[in-house]
């Protein structure tokens, strides 16, 4: 089927709009406070389902209904084996991570490590936190760039780097002046819209294939593609249980609770008792929506099977070629709102997440005896400076015609996190000092021992392949490293 790009401009200009409305009125009379924790205001069950969006991202739009049925990693359900982990990182996070950032009233997170351990210690934490961004919100941003360019704006005349500006550039008009307090606000709208797009899609392929709502599971069983625990292949198996398992607990702890991102949402709600609460219901509706998204999964492979269409090379292309080429009009617009929407969500937040801990982490902002009004446009400034940063990148990985180097360089992006884990695992695990001005050394060692060991781990361990484990390794590298940097200190 065509989809006429004019159609799809005038729903996403329509969006936008919306976008701009509410941050115009979210960021009436915002000061750089706002900016940054949003005056810690925000409701905690607005920030509970705004955060869906964010934690999801348009990769998770496109890419795990892919897996269900190509094989391999997460196929099938496997992948709520590691959502389940998810529910022990979040529980961790409400009630060890949330009480002390509350008690120590911190702006930003790393705010933590100046205070248990020092200077270098605090900037390597952001730092790492920065680079790991930039790199994640610039993939996620690409992704969505490479659509929207090849199904709205091509076929206009536009060139992808005139799309990757125009697609950084609305992010910054509706961002810059509120912050988190608009963020908390327009992440509820755009979580909304990528829901309303997954469940669309699901109702029409149900009707489709004559399944009702309430047979779906049956059919996906009997379709064999909803097997949803593996125990059976041991370790070796990428879809074994308590690898996933705990390699979702590792990853909801590290990339959410000792995440800037992430975690500036949650220190916007009025009080620890607020955030805990968003931290519950934010777990539970996280199940409910990636299941979901399985079933979705399931669905476009049956629906492929019943009308004889080639399923693609690359299984993450699955839901948009039929989006646009099989689905009705109504469906395909949808589909591109719902991916804007899971993109931007996680793009958006993670753009003034970046502002906050440069401003404050690098910068120390709120030290310099600056007036206000120098402080917000020093932050605009560095708002905008981000936005040319992310663009620049996108521009970089659009260069890299392989896409297995892309995928490479978006994985090399999870061993930033694993210092980060090592510095509060053994700040909040111990109370020994350590030499602080050696930290940075600990830092950028454990992550090249940890790919090291990654890359030969098939070698070295009998054909084991850590996956996301490797936080874990790179984390107690880290822990070990630190621990040496505390022998002959005094204990606090």
């Amino acid at each position: 089927m065509g989809l006429s790009p004019f159609l799809t401009i005038s729903v996403l200009l329509t969006y936008f709009l919306v976008l701009m409305v509410i941050a115009r009125v979210t960021s009436k009379n915002s000061t750089n406070n706002d900016f940054y924790t949003a005056g810690k205001s925000s409701p905690w069950y607005v920030v509970a389902f705004g955060m869906i969006g964010a934690s999801l991202s348009g990769v998770t739009f496109i890419s795990i209904p892919g897996t269900v049925g190509a094989g391999g990693t997460n196929m099938e359900f496997a992948y709520m084996q590691m959502v389940l982990g998810y529910l022990v990182g979040y529980f961790l996070i409400a009630t060890v991570l949330m009480p002390i950032y509350y008690k120590m009233d911190v702006v930003t997170i790393y705010q933590y490590l100046q205070k248990r351990f020092g200077p270098v210690s605090y900037k390597m934490g952001s730092s790492f936190f920065i680079l790991s961004r930039i790199v994640g919100a610039s993939f996620r941003l690409y992704l969505v760039a490479l659509v929207l360019h090849g199904f709205v704006l091509e076929p206009l005349g536009l060139s992808f780097a005139m799309t990757v500006i125009i697609t950084v550039a609305l992010i910054y008009s509706y961002t810059f002046k509120g912050g988190i307090k608009t963020i908390v606000w327009t992440d509820t709208l755009q979580t909304a819209c990528m829901l309303i797009a997954v469940a669309a899609t699901v109702i029409y392929i149900g009707n489709s294939l004559d399944i009702s709502l309430t047979s779906i599971p049956h059919a996906i069983q009997e379709a064999d593609l909803g097997q949803m625990f593996f125990f059976e292949n041991g370790w070796s198996d990428a879809n074994n249980f308590f690898k996933q398992f705990i390699s979702g607990a590792l990853i909801a702890l590290v990339m959410t609770g000792l995440d800037q991102d992430m975690m500036q949402k949650n220190l916007s709600c009025r009080s620890l008792k607020e955030a805990q609460w968003n931290i519950g219901m934010f777990s539970t509706i996280l199940i409910v929506v990636n299941l979901l998204f399985l079933a979705l999964g399931a669905l476009l492979y049956m629906y492929s099977a019943e009308y004889g269409i080639a399923i693609p090379e690359r299984t993450d292309r699955l839901y948009a070629m039929l989006a646009f080429e099989h689905f009705p009009t109504g469906i395909a617009l949808l589909f591109i709102l719902g991916l804007v929407a899971a993109a931007y969500s996680s793009a958006d937040s993670a753009l003034t997440s970046l502002t906050t801990s440069f401003s404050v982490d690098i910068l120390g902002v709120e030290n310099q005896a600056i007036t206000e009004g120098q402080k917000s446009t020093q932050r605009i400034g560095i708002h905008l400076g981000f936005c040319v940063i992310l663009a620049s990148v996108i521009m970089v990985f659009n260069s890299m015609l392989d896409d297995s180097a892309i995928n490479a360089l978006f994985k090399a992006a999870g061993y930033t996190y694993g210092p980060i884990l090592g510095l509060y695992a053994f700040g909040i695990l111990t109370n020994r000092k350590i030499l602080d001005n050696y930290v940075w050394v600990v830092c950028l060692v454990a992550p090249i021992l940890s790919y090291v060991l990654n890359a030969n781990s098939e070698t070295l361990f009998g054909g084991f392949n850590f996956g996301f484990l490797i936080l874990l390794v790179n984390g107690l590298l880290t822990f070990l490293g630190l621990f040496l940097l505390s022998i002959n200190q005094q204990k606090s």
